[in-house]
Order: C-alpha cells, then structure tokens, then sequence
C-alpha cells in the first residue's frame, strides 16, 4: 500500500468514526434537524483543537503533515478505541514498531503434538493473514475437513466470506464473519503494506462482495464472541466456548480452542462422534455407515 493509498483509506476510517458520533454523545446541544448523521468537520475540529480547514484536508486525503499529539486529539475527539487508535496511528504514517518481520510463519512440531493431545477440544492455528496453520482430529470433526481444503482457501476469511461448507455450520456466520475481519484488521494493520497482506486483502475483495463492503466499513476491534453455536450435519445443534492464546515467540500466530461445558448435550454430542469416528477408521467396509446418538439421554 503506497502513500495514497494509506491516505485514501486514513479518509474513509476518519469519516467512518465522525459518523458514529452523534452531538448528544460529546455534549454538543442539538439545535436543529440534521439532514446527516454523525458529526459535522467543524465539529470535530474544535473538539481535537485544530482548525477545520486543516482537518478537511486530513479527511479528504490530501497530503498533510500530522504530529502524534494532534493525532492524539483527533483520536480523542473521535472518541476511538485503543484498537482503532492503533490503526489511525498506522494509517497516519507514524512510525511503525522496528524489525517488523516477514510474513514467515513457522510452526514448531510441538504445538501440533499439543493439539493432537486436545482430543475433545476443537483447536487450530491461524496466522497473520488469518491462514489455518495447523489443527486437530476434533476440528476436522466439528468445522471442516481442513486437510481436503487448497491450502490458498484454507483461510478463516476466505471461507467464512465465501460460500463454503465451513460458513454454512455457524448459524450466525456472519457476526463470525465481521468479528474476524475486524480481528485480523486489528493485529494486521501495520503489515499492510507487506505485498502477502495487500494481495490477499484485495483478492478476496474481487472474490467476494460482502468482504469488500465489510472492509470499507474500517471496523477494527481484537475482543470476539465468547461463544460460538454450530449447526452439525450428523449431530445436530452444538455450543462451544472459544479460548484464545497467543504463541510463544509469535504473537501474530493464534490457537483457538472450543470446549464443551462439562456435563453439556454439546460435550455428550462430542463424545459421541468422536467415538463413532474412530471406530469407523478401523471397520469393514460394510460396517461404514454412521449410527449417531443425536439426542441427550
């Protein structure tokens, strides 16, 4: 991403956070009708202290000087959060963290032994680029046979954006799908001028519709749902709670584990498919067929 482009997309994050703010939520009496909403430039610009035609060029994009304490004011005046105030700072062209690394991403044989070792918990690693890295003999189970998948579709994004068998097991895929754009646009802002990151980002534009309108949106936020219910083929209705760690010596790797509140339907489900599962890798071909017991006793 060149300098006009990070311009460009400054404009659009900064009208984006004017227009969530109404006068009532920054103490502005509300006089008259307003034909838009959000706040006006003007408003802005005395809020952050600085003069309205200098924060009318910030916003259109023009190339203006912008210091970290007036940055600061606008992020105040915008009232932004610490995820956003990150990527305004990105966006703005201050100077990112040194030694940014590569997009390398290397997985030590261990974390695969422990994910192996999770038997009841569906677990993977994602990547910077929200790439599926590595994952375990329940999530195969539960979302998707991820080894089947083209490792360049086997991407968190690109299947929860796109029509895949993936998306279709979240009932509410798309609040999935939004919380883990604004994830990834969260952690993956400073890399965006990486040609791995920019590639990706405007290929999955071109693939898919509702990616490009959700990114435009310039959501930014790292919290996601606690919870995630899945609709199963064989098994029916389950509901998972999500931990989430980072690992060690890469905090741009993630596993995300699923589990079961002990003593669930949803652990009792689990259980069960994963014992059906394995006594079938092993049986006669005239004993392959599945007998699933999909209700709780």
């Amino acid at each position: 991403m060149n300098k006009q482009e990070r311009r460009m997309e400054l404009s659009k994050f900064l009208r984006s956070r004017r227009a969530r703010l109404t006068p009532e939520r920054v103490g502005i009496p509300l006089t008259r009708r307003r034909r838009t909403p959000g706040l006006r430039r003007e408003e802005i610009a005395e809020l952050a202290g600085v003069s309205t035609a200098w924060y009318t060029y910030l916003e259109q994009g023009r190339d203006v000087h912008v210091s970290r304490s007036v940055l600061e004011s606008i992020a105040d005046a915008l009232q932004l959060s610490r995820d956003e105030r990150i990527h305004l700072a990105w966006l703005a062209d201050q100077p990112l963290p040194p030694d940014v690394p590569p997009l390398v991403e290397t997985l030590s044989p261990a974390y695969q032994r422990v994910l192996d070792l999770m038997e009841l918990g569906p677990a993977y690693v994602t990547g910077r680029r929200t790439d599926i890295l590595a994952w375990n003999r329940a999530a195969s189970l539960i979302f998707a046979d991820f080894a089947a998948i083209p490792e360049r579709e086997r991407n968190m994004l690109r299947l929860l954006f796109t029509e895949s068998d993936f998306r279709q097991r979240f009932p509410a895929r798309e609040l999935f799908a939004l919380e883990t754009l604004s994830s990834f646009r969260a952690t993956a802002s400073q890399y965006l001028s990486d040609p791995h990151i920019a590639g990706f980002v405007e290929a999955l534009k071109r693939e898919s519709p509702e990616f490009r309108q959700a990114w435009e949106g310039q959501q930014v936020q790292r919290q996601c749902s606690r919870w995630r219910e899945i609709e199963h083929p064989l098994v029916g209705k389950l509901i998972l709670e999500i931990a989430s760690f980072q690992i060690s010596g890469d905090p741009d790797l993630k596993c995300c584990v699923y589990s079961a509140e002990p003593g669930s339907e949803t652990e009792y489900k689990l259980k069960e498919l994963l014992e059906d599962q394995r006594q079938t890798q092993y049986a006669p071909p005239s004993l392959l067929h599945t007998t699933l017991l999909t209700t709780w006793p």
